[in-house]
């Protein structure tokens, strides 16, 4: 099967995005802790692609800088709800009934409770504001995410018949997790991978829009649009292009996801074919 259109578009957002930010590492047209105030404010030109924010600092270096730390934080969060996450939900599943399944979902039930970001601007207000703790705090409503999907998808399969040979061969219910559950439900963990990782992006550039994010002088998607939304009316721009980067990453991973979902659903690849 070909792949589809939203895996090539999205694939395409989300290359130009990743590889700008890799591109931060080694190269940007400007230093992006260099103030030339003299220079402020400047629309988009052949100097400056992006044009210059209030201190008269490139806004195309400071977007490429701003991207490495959004994917960052991104990334990260992701990785701590899978890695907490998909193994309380095998957990979960493996006890179905037990206290162990009805401790993990009601936990998860009581973080669903509240709104992630506010859980996200409560933990780090209360720890401070940075990247590390934007991590943490956009990690933590990771976790009961990837737990619940990984329980939904590992239920049924405890009741397929390789499941219970694997159980009648004597493999203990942590192994069949590992060897046979895990496989079974690793499309779905991709799937919403790539979902939450859009929405730790916009997480990040909320708390970072109220000031809890990644701090000065490190460039941030959500503090360049804060920084911007008192010039909107002069300089349209600084708002404009922080706000593009944030849609086109967002979309991107959103349509990777999408096209990933009806790629590795082999119901749909079916019907599609």
């Amino acid at each position: 099967m070909s792949l589809s259109r939203n895996i090539l578009i999205g694939g395409l957002l989300c290359l130009i995005v990743v590889s700008t930010a890799l591109l931060s590492f080694v190269w940007t047209p400007y230093d992006i802790t260099t103030m030339d105030i003299p220079n402020k404010l400047q629309t988009p030109s052949a100097t400056h692609w992006f044009g210059t924010d209030h201190f008269g600092r490139d806004i195309f270096s400071m977007i490429m800088v701003g991207a490495r730390t959004s994917l960052a934080v991104a990334l990260v969060a992701v990785g701590i709800g899978m890695g907490l996450g998909v193994p309380l939900g095998l957990w979960a599943a493996a006890r179905q009934g037990g206290w162990a399944d009805e401790l993990i979902m009601r936990g998860n039930d009581l973080i669903f409770a509240f709104p992630s970001l506010v859980i996200a601007i409560l933990i780090t207000a209360i720890l401070g504001p940075g990247a590390l703790n934007a991590i943490l705090a956009i990690g933590i409503f990771n976790v009961p995410v990837f737990a619940r999907l990984t329980r939904a998808g590992a239920l049924p399969l405890w009741q397929r018949d390789f499941i219970l040979a694997a159980r009648v061969a004597g493999k203990s219910r942590a192994l069949i997790s590992v060897e046979h559950i895990l496989p079974n439900v690793a499309n779905l963990l991709i799937v919403q991978g790539t979902i939450q990782f859009s929405l730790g992006i916009l997480a990040e550039a909320g708390l970072s829009y109220v000031g809890l994010g990644a701090q000065p002088p490190t460039p941030s998607w959500g503090r360049m649009l804060a920084d911007a939304q008192t010039m909107v009316s002069f300089a349209p721009h600084l708002a404009l292009i922080p706000g593009l980067a944030i849609i086109s990453a967002v979309l991107g991973l959103n349509l990777l996801g999408d096209g990933l979902r009806d790629w590795l659903d082999p119901k749909i690849r079916v019907v599609r074919t």
